[in-house]
């Protein structure tokens, strides 16, 4: 490890340096990155793109005490390297190791957790709130780049920021771009600050300070020093480069925010050959939809390359809309879209789709539009945590009158869905995980009945009853198992409506039955079989398998089933001990 960051284990050494050290400390914490992330897969680009800004913050500031919340948050490896965490950072995004977002139970320089974006300014709004009510004084600091800062929820805070006189410094990092190039009217006003005394943060009410080289330590320690200057809330624009000081993150930003392995000396993508995935088929369907039908349009906040629509976007410009990082909206404008003879297809990852619960519930369902959404990322995740895990979908779906509920276990089921929902005339969602996916060569689309299940075995001493992608994998273990006589399984392609008619012969004729989903068990596919049978007045066992009512940190997808034991080996003791 190099000399100056050998030295810092917490900020307070890193104030001994003098300034013209700084620029080689940020070369040498490149090169940190680099080294680490080459081999621990994660967001690099935008971590590349505020090392300066990190370390100028840290530097000018009394951090813990001053308090510093980076939005989105995987603007935050630099951050954690300077705060106590440069000796772990190789276990970032590991199982029982660092995570890949700023979380309050990992640190106390991290004052709030920060996976999903937009809500840095509401949170230090509150922050110095509250120091004024209890007579604390001390910084409050809120990073914030120029895709998240267009949010609903960024704009409301900064409505309310600009009608106090709390010591706030809003910096927003405007690199012009989140994952995806960012999108809006907001933009283009970014790139036009000629006049520093009238502008949106100016008509908000706040002090503008700006626009300055967020890779210059000069400029960003003399802009700190003259915000100190400034009462009341303030806005600090920087520009920066995603990417910064890595040729080849610097020129492919997209595919640079979050590489996975790669060759650090020559900038190549580690290629695994990876299989098929449901992504890889969504894409491939809702391209085939949009060609087929002209009434079809598709909406995503922010997520083209995340969802596979980068090939849709490009030849069907006119019907695929990147709204950016606006959840609420994107499912008003759908809803808005589908009251004017339109078919849209809203494609939002499930954990993002949280965010806009209320827009599904009155502005869809409440008016029975036919709104179609596409829940990405269902179950699971992976390696990006607790925050962005698709567990909650389900049970927060199921409930809402007029929504049907899909989740498909295979190729088949998944495009068919997708053409089925064109046809629907009430909200219809889809859900699917962020896994491997076995295809064929050639496919038909088919029209599905709504609501219906389907027997993958008949066996006549136990009936497991499942949904979406875990379905193909008890199959498999049934098959390899020589069981499928003993054992009935059913996959139900529809959560909601429930195949009633077919749960009334299985009441009849099993007595026990076992659930299998990804998602939590509260309120989830198990529990609505359950509220059923007991209408029934089911007098057999019922044991509903999903995710505990806990929030599950990171670590692989396979790591994690087994720790929730929905990994194969589990499912496969808990269906011997039955039989």
């Amino acid at each position: 490890m190099d000399n100056l960051l050998s030295k810092i284990n917490h900020p307070k050494q890193l104030r001994t340096f003098e300034t013209s050290q700084l620029t080689e400390l940020a070369h040498e914490m490149r090169e940190f990155i680099l080294d680490t992330l080459s081999v621990k897969p994660g967001h690099l680009g935008a971590s590349l793109g505020v090392i300066e800004l990190t370390i100028a913050l840290h530097y000018y500031y009394n951090t813990p005490n001053d308090l510093l919340i980076w939005d989105v948050g995987h603007q935050c490896y630099p951050h954690k390297i300077l705060t106590g965490r440069k000796n772990i950072f190789e276990s970032l995004r590991q199982k029982n190791g660092i995570s890949g977002f700023p979380s309050r139970i990992e640190s106390e320089f991290d004052t709030f957790g920060t996976g999903h974006s937009s809500t840095s300014i509401s949170a230090i709004v509150g922050m110095a709130t509250a120091d004024k009510i209890n007579q604390i004084n001390r910084k409050h600091i809120a990073i914030i780049g120029d895709a998240s800062i267009t949010s609903g929820m960024s704009l409301e805070a900064l409505n309310h920021l600009g009608s106090t006189d709390l010591d706030v410094l809003v910096i927003l990092n405007d690199n012009d771009i989140g994952i995806d190039p960012s999108v809006g009217g907001l933009k283009k006003h970014f790139k036009s600050f000629n006049n520093p005394t009238q502008n949106i943060f100016t008509d908000f009410g706040l002090n503008f300070i700006g626009t300055i080289d967020g890779h210059n330590f000069t400029d960003l320690l003399n802009a700190f020093e003259k915000a100190d200057t400034i009462n009341g809330p303030k806005v600090l624009h920087i520009k920066t480069t995603k990417g910064k000081g890595y040729e080849q993150a610097e020129n492919d930003q997209v595919k640079w925010h979050a590489p996975g392995l790669f060759n650090k000396e020559t900038g190549e993508i580690v290629k695994s050959n990876p299989p098929k995935t449901y992504q890889d088929v969504f894409g491939e369907t809702m391209h085939q939809l949009l060609s087929e039908n002209k009434k079809i349009v598709t909406i995503t906040p922010a997520m083209i390359t995340g969802s596979n629509l980068a090939k849709s976007h490009h030849d069907f410009p006119e019907r695929v809309f990147d709204v950016g990082i606006a959840e609420q909206h994107a499912v008003t404008f759908a809803a808005g879209l589908a009251t004017q003879n339109t078919i849209p297809y809203c494609v939002v990852y499930s954990t993002f789709l949280q965010r806009a619960y209320d827009q599904i519930i009155h502005d869809v369902a409440l008016q029975n539009l036919p709104v179609i959404f596409c829940v990405d990322r269902a179950g699971f995740v992976g390696t990006d945590g607790a925050t962005h895990h698709g567990v909650f979908d389900i049970s927060f779906l199921r409930d809402i009158p007029n929504m049907i509920v899909s989740s498909p276990r295979n190729e088949k089921d998944f495009r068919n869905l997708l053409y089925t929902a064109q046809f629907t005339t009430q909200p219809f969602a889809i859900r699917y995980p962020k896994n491997k996916i076995s295809t064929t060569n050639s496919f038909t689309f088919e029209k599905m009945e709504i609501g219906k299940s389907e027997i993958i075995f008949e066996g006549n001493q136990l009936a497991i009853l499942s949904t979406g992608l875990i379905s193909a994998r008890i199959e498999e273990i049934i098959k390899q198992n020589k069981l499928q006589d003993k054992i009935a399984l059913i996959d139900f392609p529809f959560i909601k409506p429930l195949d009633q008619n077919r749960l009334k012969a299985i009441a009849l004729k099993y007595p026990t039955i076992i659930t299998y989903e990804d998602g939590i068990k509260a309120g989830g596919f198990g529990s609505s079989v359950s509220e059923f049978l007991n209408t029934l007045h089911y007098k057999g066992n019922i044991t509903i398998n999903g995710y505990p009512d806990e929030f599950v940190e990171h670590a692989s997808i396979a790591e994690l089933e087994e720790l929730v034991g929905l990994d194969d080996h589990s499912i496969l003791e808990m269906i011997l001990s039955y039989i």
